[in-house]
């Protein structure tokens, strides 16, 4: 059959993504209002510059006649695939998408989504982690999604709480020192 009348999968890009960018079962995306204004502002720039940027240079190498060998055609057309393919995962992960504002939460010391949180590690090591979105992930930043294995184990745990995380590494006692609700850049 022709590839023009197959439809693609829905899931197809979300089967694609790693285990800890997927969204849950119950296909909630809890995003942070920066996380969500980089996607949007992703998505702009696919449709209003770089896809009409594309069709221009696939329409020119049309013009210059047959298509087999002609690079730009066919670098063009795999091109537009991608940006087509993306704008419709990005679309979906909008629409999906609850936006908690940290900013706007009441002051607690309890943890939930959005929140930052100052941890004691069992090898005594002192770290920071920000609660946020699956497509808002940034270990370097200390960004975890609220969907991993060591933020499920921090939601709904108190300042002063010492939880148990059971990680690759085996069981870890982790102490929470602070947890505070602020803007996240």
């Amino acid at each position: 059959m022709n590839k023009a009348f197959t439809r693609e999968q829905d899931d197809e890009q979300e089967d694609d993504l790693p285990a800890e960018q997927r969204l849950p079962s119950s296909g909630k995306n809890y995003i942070t209002p920066q996380g969500w204004q980089r996607l949007k502002d992703e998505l702009y720039q696919l449709v209003n510059r770089e896809r009409p940027e594309v069709v221009q240079v696939v329409n020119w190498a049309a013009s210059n006649g047959d298509r087999s060998e002609n690079g730009d055609y066919l670098y063009g057309k795999r091109r537009l695939r991608e940006i087509d393919r993306r704008i419709r995962f990005l679309t979906r992960r909008l629409e999906a998408a609850e936006v908690v504002d940290p900013e706007l939460r009441e002051a607690t010391d309890q943890i939930f989504f959005s929140a930052t949180v100052e941890i004691l590690r069992g090898d005594g090591a002192e770290q920071t982690l920000s609660i946020v979105g699956v497509d808002e992930i940034d270990l370097t930043r200390g960004r975890i999604s609220w969907i991993s294995p060591i933020a499920r184990t921090l939601i709904k745990a108190r300042e002063g709480d010492t939880v148990y995380f059971r990680g690759p590494d085996g069981d870890e006692e982790i102490e929470v020192l602070a947890v505070r609700y602020e803007r996240l850049d």
